[in-house]
């Protein structure tokens, strides 16, 4: 009889589901734990683990947690199995998130969830516009995350301050996995900016007619009389032969020999935009970049 050393018929996986009371990090005993804090992972009972092992779920351990009572749901990872048991550790920006308060129930399950590629986030105050490489931050407070929910405001924390940025979009799901990927990012406009006003410049016409600053000729002129038709009358053309004959040629670098001192000209002139071209597209747009590569590990 043969036997054979592996197995033919290996384990389905089968979902985690269980209730556990939720607690902020704060009430966490021990030291402080603020790399929880920081990031979108929770920290669970060693009871857990041992059941997770024995249900042979699918790795990363992902999770989607509901709150029955407002029907609110998020996901996030787990950190460490280190939790009192029947309690479970969060963040407190996933406890406001969730409408939980210290001690309320919460339900656990084991999700799958997609690789992400995009996600925007829109910052909920025009103070995340101060730091001077927002998407690097951004990026180094990813790492910390296993997961991103649509409609989640995180709390991204830099130079001891603490910005919330709402989950605007997020692709291919509602729900992403972002543990080794490589995702596009945007952000949108802060909520309540505005965008600084750019005076528009206005076409300068010709103040003063650089011809009208050449000095009057002297002497013999040349062709200075006005012809005549043999029929006695007037020419068409007259009125503007006379005014060109009146204001000779202007030529750069002939100085006005009738400068009177302490008086200035100026003579100024914008080129006015060409038909073809749009000028507002010269105009200062912000956040309207197609986004950046992000590598967020865990």
């Amino acid at each position: 009889m043969f036997q054979f050393g592996f197995n033919m018929f290996p384990e389905i996986p089968r979902p985690f589901d269980a209730t556990y009371q939720c607690f902020s990090v704060a009430m966490l005993p021990g030291n402080e734990r603020q790399d929880v804090e920081r990031g979108g992972k929770i920290i669970m009972p060693p009871s857990a683990l041992e059941k997770l092992t024995r249900l042979n779920i699918n790795y990363p351990m992902l999770f989607k947690l509901t709150n029955k009572k407002s029907k609110r749901e998020t996901h996030s990872g787990v950190l460490e199995f280190v939790a009192d048991e029947g309690k479970i550790y969060l963040p407190l920006w996933m406890m406001h998130n969730m409408n939980l308060d210290e001690g309320d129930l919460v339900q656990i399950e084991s999700v799958s969830l997609p690789v992400g590629t995009f996600s925007r986030f829109q910052p909920l105050s025009s103070d995340f516009l101060d730091i001077t490489n927002p998407t690097a931050v951004l990026e180094n407070c990813l790492r910390s995350f296993a997961c991103l929910t649509k409609g989640d405001i995180i709390a991204v924390q830099y130079n001891q301050k603490v910005y919330e940025l709402l989950v605007l979009e997020t692709k291919p799901g509602d729900a992403i996995s972002i543990i080794e990927c490589d995702m596009n990012v945007e952000f949108a406009a802060p909520v309540g900016y505005q965008e600084p006003e750019v005076p528009k410049k206005r076409d300068e016409e010709m103040v003063l007619d650089p011809s009208d600053l050449m000095p009057e000729p002297s002497g013999f002129v040349a062709f200075k009389g006005a012809g005549n038709r043999l029929d006695g009358k007037k020419r068409k053309d007259s009125s503007s032969a006379d005014q060109g004959a009146s204001k000779p040629v202007y030529v750069r670098g002939i100085p006005d020999y009738d400068y009177q001192i302490g008086t200035l000209r100026f003579i100024r002139q914008t080129a006015k935009p060409k038909n073809n071209e749009n000028p507002e597209n010269d105009e200062f747009k912000p956040f309207s970049g197609t986004g950046f590569s992000l590598r967020a590990r865990t």
